[in-house]
């Protein structure tokens, strides 16, 4: 039976080998309740059978997004390697235990920061973010810092993997893996 989960962490891996830059830096899509679509970058931090992972402030645009229309889709480009995998599928909340572990696992200031932005509302200049911080530092000065109520990740559980892997003339190789079931459909695509 095909398993592009196995084919992604096997791309991921030479990936994150091979990258100069950051090879968990992935697009998501979304689109809102009345179907505005909108694309920005965010980071891969966990991918296996269930789905891929990422975090951010519920509050922010693709939070809502999200909420409203509860699909998303991803691109990891890999040009170092000539690769790209496309992710589309339904998104789900991640869990408060998922989400309390890897905050946790974040660096000190990158809590902090999570606590200080109002991610995507205006700002008067950096100096406003760098007092939020040291007030949320203020709040926290010792021990763990708990994560914000605002603050957790989404899971896009996959209807569509497809890979990509460029060739000379243009003659890529595409493989779309569609959900079947409890299995997957392989199938190649016309580059």
């Amino acid at each position: 039976m095909p398993d592009p989960h196995a084919q992604f962490q096997t791309w991921f891996a030479e990936a994150r080998a091979a990258e100069p830059f950051d090879a968990t830096a992935m697009s998501v899509a979304t689109a809102d309740a009345a179907g505005r679509p909108a694309v920005r970058m965010v980071l891969l931090k966990h991918a296996d059978a269930h789905g891929f992972v990422f975090y951010t402030n519920l509050d922010s645009p693709k939070s809502h997004d999200l909420r409203a229309n509860p699909r998303a889709a991803l691109c990891l480009h890999w040009p170092k390697l000539e690769r790209q995998v496309r992710i589309e599928g339904r998104v789900d909340a991640v869990s408060a235990a998922e989400a309390d572990a890897y905050f946790a696992s974040r660096p000190r200031l990158s809590q902090l920061g999570a606590w200080a932005s109002r991610q995507s509302q205006p700002i008067a200049g950096r100096f406003v973010l760098e007092q939020a911080v040291a007030a949320a530092a203020l709040r926290f000065p010792l021990g763990a810092v708990p994560r914000p109520p605002h603050w957790s990740g989404w899971r896009v559980v996959p209807d569509v993997i497809e890979f990509w892997q460029q060739r000379a003339f243009r003659h890529h190789d595409r493989q779309r893996f569609t959900r079947d079931g409890e299995g997957w459909r392989a199938e190649w695509l016309f580059p």
